[in-house]
């Protein structure tokens, strides 16, 4: 069964420490480097979520919106 163009499935193994290792496909595909920081979401019902790491700054504005946008 082929997955439809731009879909992917990975599987990744938790260690002892809770770590878990992206896969070289998808850190490439999705441009993550050593040092990013990435935004984890989670749904008790959903699952867990990892939004590209260029929507952190958009969420950030959603969340904190600067004082000029506020009066």
């Amino acid at each position: 069964m082929d997955a439809p163009k731009g879909k992917y499935a990975w599987t990744a193994t938790v260690g002892e420490k809770g770590q878990i290792v992206i896969p070289k496909q998808a850190r490439e595909i999705f441009g993550i480097k050593p040092g990013d920081t990435l935004l984890l979401l989670g749904d008790e019902n959903r699952g867990i979520a990892i939004p590209p790491k260029n929507s952190f700054a958009h969420l950030y504005e959603v969340a904190f919106p600067s004082e000029e946008e506020d009066e």
